[in-house]
């Protein structure tokens, strides 16, 4: 039986972190501790050896970025954290998985300082470190100069069975050994027990060969033993011609003489008795959320050792300004994420005559902003010639190749919604990326966890509606406009014309807190009438960031019929009017583009757009109808698309669909 006193300092730290981990889970008679007790030696050796950063400092901007992919091992985190310093106290783990606590069941960005990313759907975590790697690389390929690097880190990470079997870990690691991103380095943690028991109830795979088929460096260790540990960090560190995927063998609930290998401590707690035999069998004090002295001692001697590494990167920070003045611009506007000048003035100017598809519009405008904001990066998913994605003049990230701005993700949504937010998590760009907007649906957890993350992604959605055309059914979105304005958080924004285009960029550009999704036609829209029509308030590119605004003002005190409309039906509903002839002097255009922005205006502004005294309203939108009942009302009417559509030209569609200037007359006409 082992002692305390017989152990080594690693044992000790590993033995901390699996016993905190123990004792939380307990505490909180829910959790995992499972995985936390099969990974604490990696963690340590990682920890105490490896990981380059300053607790006293979490945002340092040279950092090595830890991911936790498995992120129902939670404790582990938290624990190691608590350990080296930062600030994550005593109470925190106590109250682990409580009312407002900062230690949720999964890490949550912005909880507490330390935790890089949101993780536990699992792959996800996966997927953002690759777009961590990714960012260092392509910031490295810019500002490390002169022989000075001052972006010159790692990005490390803990993931199991289950991010593996996730699509979308394969996607990502397809693209970073694709990418050659070295500087990534995972721990496998090869338990072999999934929640329904031992993961060959359901896979056979050799993980080995299959991330050597992805152009990964593979090590296989025990995942126990610190020295093997040590040596294929060492090694994966060494290797620089492709990630690296380190297999530790591990033991599930190491050390519970009851469950350690078992499914049983995988999503429970031990239970009491089992815990106190467990720290028995380990040699360990009964004591509850035990630290040894000498542990704290050992993470306190490394936090002075990290604060002087920042201090050493200042320095380095400050000899490449000198060098080279124009860098310390660029480098606190990317790290800022702030711009010169107002946005809406770089953008380009769409004439009265202009008649262009809003992804084409987008285009120009990514165009247009891409030599001033110098950090924006992105790509598609292989849909760049319809996205309207690449950046003129930009060349290519291309294996090992960095320093461009147009990134091919291939086909492949949802690694590259997961990768577009590790690239916004880390920092120093400003990351898009484009698909079809009925694709949206298969990187849709990527986009809830932007959103749930607070990342500033963009998303560039095209093909908008039925308005596709001949493609059919399979490609045309009538149900994507609702579901992705169900997500908290994220901005949608389908803009009428170019110059509502060129708004919704500016919106999505200046925004911080989250994710916006501009939603692009396919088919040519008309200018909004020059960009003023007759009693507009605002210009179309200002009304954007209101959400809502008037199009077109009633001739009177108040409306008798108010028509919304999102997207290319905003035409429609312009056309209406002059249908209605002497009628539609009474009638009010509303361009709606985002109601997540409108939502957002003073409760005075959406009176004055919407008065709660005009009930009679009529919405038009290529698109399912559930939802809008809450701007049309109980009294009001929608025109929309409750069936999935068809296969013909778009002209053919938009007749047979009701969506024609002449058919919303009809429907006004009944309702004046």
């Amino acid at each position: 039986m082992p002692s305390i006193d017989s152990m080594t300092l690693q044992e000790k730290i590993a033995n901390t972190i699996r016993c905190l981990a123990i004792d939380g889970v307990q505490k909180a008679n829910s959790g995992h501790p499972g995985m936390p007790m099969g990974c604490a030696e990696f963690a340590t050796v990682l920890w105490s050896q490896f990981l380059r950063h300053n607790p006293r400092n979490p945002g340092w901007a040279d950092r090595d970025r830890f991911v936790l992919s498995a992120g129902h091992g939670s404790m582990l985190l938290y624990s190691a954290l608590h350990l080296n310093g930062y600030d994550v106290g005593m109470q925190d783990l106590k109250s682990f998985r409580q009312w407002e606590s900062r230690t949720p069941g999964h890490p949550e960005r912005g909880c507490l300082p330390g935790v890089e990313t949101t993780t536990g759907p699992l792959g996800q975590g996966f997927a953002n470190g690759v777009g961590m790697a990714l960012a260092e690389a392509m910031l490295a390929a810019r500002f490390n100069r002169h022989g000075i690097r001052i972006v010159d880190h790692y990005t490390y990470g803990i993931v199991g069975d289950g991010d593996l079997m996730e699509g979308v870990s394969a996607e990502a690691a397809s693209l970073a050994g694709h990418l050659k991103l070295h500087k990534l380095i995972y721990f496998f943690d090869s338990n072999q027990i999934t929640i329904e028991g031992s993961t060959a109830l359901a896979t056979s795979e050799d993980v080995r060969r299959r991330f050597e088929s992805y152009l990964w460096h593979v090590q296989e260790v025990d995942g126990h033993d610190f020295e093997a540990l040590d040596e294929a960090i060492k090694l994966a560190k060494d290797f620089r011609a492709a990630p690296s995927l380190i297999i530790g063998r591990t033991h599930i609930g190491k050390g519970s003489p009851g469950k350690q290998d078992s499914a049983s401590c995988h999503g429970s707690p031990l239970g009491e008795e089992e815990v106190l035999r467990t720290k028995e069998n380990l040699g360990w004090p009964q004591e509850q959320f035990f630290v040894p002295d000498d542990v704290r001692d050992f993470f306190q001697g490394r936090l002075e050792e990290m604060e002087q590494a920042e201090e050493q990167w200042l320095s380095s920070l400050q000899a490449l300004f000198e060098k080279e003045p124009r860098l310390e611009e660029d480098w606190t506007h990317w790290q800022s994420r702030s711009f010169d000048g107002d946005l809406l003035e770089s953008m380009p100017a769409f004439r009265d005559d202009d008649k262009m598809a809003t992804r084409v519009a987008s285009g120009k405008v990514i165009e247009a902003i891409a030599p001033e904001i110098r950090n924006l990066v992105g790509g598609s998913a292989d849909l760049a010639p319809s996205n309207m994605t690449m950046i003129k003049g930009a060349d290519a990230i291309g294996p090992g190749i960095f320093s461009g701005r147009n990134l091919h993700f291939g086909v492949r949504e949802h690694g590259m919604g997961g990768v577009l937010n590790g690239m916004g998590l880390h920092g120093g760009l400003i990351p898009y990326g484009g698909t079809f907007l009925v694709f949206a649906d298969y990187m849709r957890p990527a986009i809830r966890m932007a959103a749930m993350s607070g990342v500033p992604v963009i998303y560039v959605f095209t093909h908008d509606s039925i308005f596709v055309g001949e493609d059919g059914p399979t490609h045309q979105p009538v149900e994507h406009l609702l579901s992705l304005r169900a997500i908290p958080n994220l901005t949608v924004i389908r803009p009428a014309d170019a110059l509502e285009t060129a708004g919704a960029w500016a919106v999505a550009l200046r925004r911080r807190t989250g994710p916006t999704a501009l939603v692009l036609s396919r088919q040519k829209l008309p200018v909004l009438n020059g960009g003023l029509a007759d009693g507009a308030d605002l210009h179309p590119q200002d009304g954007v960031t209101h959400g809502a605004y008037i199009l077109q003002r009633e001739r009177g005190e108040s409306p008798r019929l108010i028509l919304i409309a999102t997207g290319s039906e905003t035409h429609l509903a312009l056309e209406a009017c002059n249908l209605l002839g002497e009628a539609g002097r009474y009638v009010r255009v509303v361009s709606m583009p985002s109601c997540e922005l409108f939502e957002a205006q003073p409760a005075g502004y959406r009176e004055a757009v919407l008065p709660a005294t005009s009930t009679n309203r009529l919405v038009i939108e290529a698109a399912v109808t559930l939802g809008w009942e809450r701007y049309a009302g109980a009294t009001g009417k929608v025109i929309g698309i409750d069936r999935f559509g068809a296969s013909a030209p778009y002209t053919v569609l938009a007749e047979q669909f009701g969506f024609t200037g002449q058919h919303v007359a009809e429907v006004a006409r009944t309702m004046l």
